[in-house]
């Protein structure tokens, strides 16, 4: 694992324990990090299906697509109608028959039975290093919901070796990563293509084609289609153009199922019995976002605090406590990120962050960091004496993944700093 990829799992964690911890050590992920941080995770927990180990719970954002060609080699997708018992497994009840709260979960299904269902809907071919695992949770351990049963293998139709992995769960019926099924942010993650649809009976489904490094540094394609349903069910599938996920030689121009062959395979009605076999998740412990900032309020805050003649487009207005837009001064695309949070009882990590900081009359402290790269990135972290952390951050290009189109960020620093101290940001009560 990268050191960036560490990072980016370390302030996941972190926020998602404290709900306030937020590192500023390295600057690309200060403003951006709490997205990016549910991206890695949601491609971290896909690795752990891959590899055979069910260990992480599934997450969207990272971050998954549709205006893309279908691979040309896939093979037709009437080979994935076979019967739904031709595996051992008896449909159950459809995504919106039944409540995940009502009937006690049906007996485990093991992995060789999750494994078989995968191989029976998958196209004509070979297939190779097949492993699974069951839905029976570890003793002592109640199921908290996330990935539950897993398969994962290297298909071969005849145009290449592919990487493979299924992974099913259940959401909880408070959970929030049941809303959670829509195409990251392009401007973070770039990709080929993107959907994300409702389906008839209320599922959700979101269809990517994108790559396994979103610098694209190695060629290497990751497609992944994420279902999930009116009953909490969760189910992700992913594939690659190599045989491996990682550090292995693209063996095919584009993997080998289309995206109408992802969605067939992650809606197949013979995923029933595997989904009721997983025991109830145990309720979420869910954060209180009554007192952040919407996306849009910071959105709404910022475009009055822009010099004149600069204007909010291309903007990212889902979620609390952060938001992201693009500014042009005819000069170029320039990326701004904003997080906004309350710190008032961080006073150790306050110390860490803003123990050598500026502090300005009004008793707010600021630090200015200017994040050399490409794109480069100056970064503002301000904690205004109320407690309100606000970090604004500027690049010198219209997405963190993209090289510079200009020399420096449309906003220079004062005016960043004009942002993040501005009194407009109050501690919400």
């Amino acid at each position: 694992m990268s050191e960036n990829d560490k990072f980016e799992d370390d302030l996941l964690v972190a926020m998602t324990r404290t709900g306030e911890g937020f590192r500023t050590e390295q600057g690309e992920l200060v403003a951006g990090g709490y997205q990016r941080g549910r991206r890695r995770w949601r491609r971290r927990s896909t690795a752990a299906v891959v590899g055979g180990a069910a260990a992480l719970a599934l997450v969207g954002g990272g971050a998954v697509y549709l205006t893309g060609s279908p691979a040309k080699d896939a093979a037709p997708v009437a080979a994935a109608a076979a019967p739904s018992g031709s595996a051992g497994l008896t449909p159950a009840a459809s995504p919106s028959a039944a409540s995940a709260s009502e009937a006690p979960a049906a007996p485990p299904v093991s992995g060789d039975d999750v494994v078989a269902a995968f191989k029976a809907l998958l196209p004509a071919g070979q297939t190779f290093d097949a492993k699974g695992t069951g839905t029976e949770p570890p003793a002592g351990k109640p199921y908290g919901g996330g990935i539950s049963a897993t398969a994962s293998l290297v298909f071969d139709d005849g145009h290449g070796k592919a990487a493979m992995g299924i992974s099913l769960g259940r959401l909880g019926d408070n959970d929030p990563n049941r809303s959670q099924n829509t195409c990251p942010d392009k401007k973070l993650v770039p990709y080929d293509a993107c959907t994300a649809t409702t389906l008839p009976d209320g599922s959700t489904l979101t269809v990517f084609q994108g790559y396994e490094y979103p610098d694209k540094h190695v060629s290497t394609k990751w497609w992944n289609a994420k279902l999930i349903g009116k009953d909490g069910r969760q189910i992700e599938l992913s594939e690659w153009n190599s045989a491996a996920e990682k550090d292995a030689a693209d063996s095919r121009t584009a993997p080998p199922l289309s995206p109408e062959q992802l969605k067939a395979i992650v809606t197949d009605k013979s995923w029933d019995k595997v989904v009721a076999s997983i025991p109830e998740p145990k309720p979420v412990r869910t954060r209180d976002t009554g007192k952040e900032y919407s996306a849009q309020e910071i959105l709404q805050i910022t475009a009055k605090l822009l010099p004149s003649g600069l204007r909010e487009t291309e903007v990212n207005d889902k979620g609390d406590g952060y938001a992201n837009f693009v500014l042009d001064d005819g000069k170029g695309k320039s990326l701004v990120e904003v997080n906004v949070q309350d710190w008032g009882h961080n006073e150790v990590t306050k110390e860490q962050v803003f123990g050598n900081a500026e502090t300005k009359p009004d008793g707010s402290k600021v630090v200015v960091r200017k994040q050399p790269g490409n794109p480069a990135g100056w970064i503002v972290d301000a904690l205004h004496p109320d407690g309100t952390r606000v970090v604004v951050a500027a690049y010198n290009s219209g997405s963190q993944r993209t090289p510079a189109t200009r020399t420096t960020p449309v906003l220079t620093d004062e005016q960043l700093q004009t942002i993040a101290l501005s009194p407009e940001w109050k501690l919400k009560k």
